[in-house]
């Protein structure tokens, strides 16, 4: 008997095509939109994660704002961060604008950065050619730098930098490395941008202190604790005055994004299922509407002896069909707006499982939920009254 009802809904939905297509609209509107803005918002934001994560999260940084009577770190401090357990190494920064000549032409407002080997060590995919700064260089206070993308096309166009000179601040440097070309996330980009060992760069810009430094983790899942003893060293250097001093620790910053992302997911899917909620409404008139012609047809199956079970069943089974086929063309739909507003944003389509469950397996509630009403009246219909309308 399922078997006849199945083939029944199915053919009413076949015969009433222009009617079914525009009741199905509505699912289809509905989950395309759940399908679109959640893939979007995640494909989004794991992009923006992915960026972010280019910082480290096995760092944690430490902004110095300094004191009256200590305006920064010095290398003592910096010794005392690296003895801290669990640190796998500390990476001063020192920065600074400057001009920078090189092959007959002039740049100025140059970002000068000073760094070390740590630095190197732990960022992946930095150095294009050449090599990056080393121990022997800080410990020796050489004179050589690293320069960005757009400082080597501009100044050595057609030329091979590494070994050539670069007077940086009216002194001459020798370029060891190009770095590759990085984007602008975050005003990261290190395209203009000219790298000199840390100890060399005090000189330059004139200070004895560090005011910049990142620490890295050997586990990140220790982050807290050596974030506390980060705390604890710092606030021995300034005499226990914390507002000399910001530590930021990229793991909870990351923590912090991915619960970001998991309530925008959500929001964005509660904005779709308006549409779908619409949608599941449309399916319930057009089922009414259905149930209100064949009212005879309903009178003469009853008469014939079908259980009131059995024609619930059988418009339930038309919604749900309704519903089913809805979710598989919004499912299309969705994830071809979501491809191709990725492929203009530049970002990587990231589709879940758990967005395809959650959009079809809504779609198919909806048919259920809203189909119950229409089905519960055709079967409650009096045989008698139903032959009336013959």
């Amino acid at each position: 008997m399922f078997k006849e009802n199945l083939k029944m809904s199915w053919m009413n939905v076949m015969n009433n095509k222009m009617r079914s297509a525009l009741t199905i609209l509505g699912i289809v509107i509905g989950v395309s939109s759940i399908i679109a803005l959640i893939t979007i918002g995640k494909s989004s934001m794991n992009e923006m994660t992915s960026e972010f994560e280019l910082f480290g999260a096995d760092k944690i940084s430490i902004q110095v704002l300094g004191t009256p009577l200590k305006q920064g770190l010095v290398e003592s401090d910096i010794e005392k961060l690296q003895e801290i357990e669990n640190v796998a190494g500390v990476s001063p920064t020192l920065s600074g604008n400057t001009t920078v000549v090189a092959s007959g032409a002039e740049k100025t407002n140059v970002l000068v950065q000073g760094k070390n080997d740590v630095y190197f060590s732990k960022s992946k995919d930095l150095v294009e050619a050449g090599r990056g700064i080393n121990q022997l260089d800080i410990e020796s206070e050489n004179k050589v730098s690293l320069i960005g993308s757009a400082i080597a096309k501009e100044m050595f166009f057609g030329q091979d930098p590494i070994g050539k000179e670069i007077i940086i601040g009216g002194v001459s440097y020798q370029i060891i490395g190009t770095l590759k070309e990085s984007n602008d996330f975050s005003g990261s980009s290190t395209n203009d941008s000219v790298i000199i060992p840390y100890t060399t760069s005090m000189g330059l810009l004139g200070t004895g202190y560090v005011s910049s430094v990142d620490v890295y983790m050997k586990n990140a899942t220790n982050s807290e604790k050596i974030t506390e003893d980060i705390e604890a060293a710092l606030s021995e250097a300034f005499y226990d005055k914390k507002e000399a001093f910001t530590v930021m620790n990229m793991q909870d910053m990351l923590s912090s994004i991915n619960k970001i992302t998991n309530m925008l997911s959500f929001m964005l899917g509660g904005i779709g299922s308006i549409a779908l909620f619409v949608g599941g409404i449309g399916i319930m008139n057009m089922m009414l509407v259905s149930v209100t012609e064949r009212t005879a047809e309903i009178g003469l199956r009853k008469a014939l002896g079908a259980e009131p079970k059995r024609i619930q069943q059988q418009f339930l089974l038309e919604a749900v069909f309704l519903s089913l086929i809805g979710g598989i063309l919004g499912f299309f739909g969705g994830v071809l707006v979501a491809y191709v507003v990725c492929l203009i944003m530049g970002t990587s389509l990231i589709l879940t499982a758990s967005t395809v469950f959650l959009a079809l397996g809504f779609s198919a509630v909806i048919g259920i939920v809203f189909g119950i009403a229409p089905a519960r009246k055709a079967s409650k219909l009096h045989p008698i009254d139903a032959l009336r309308s013959v």
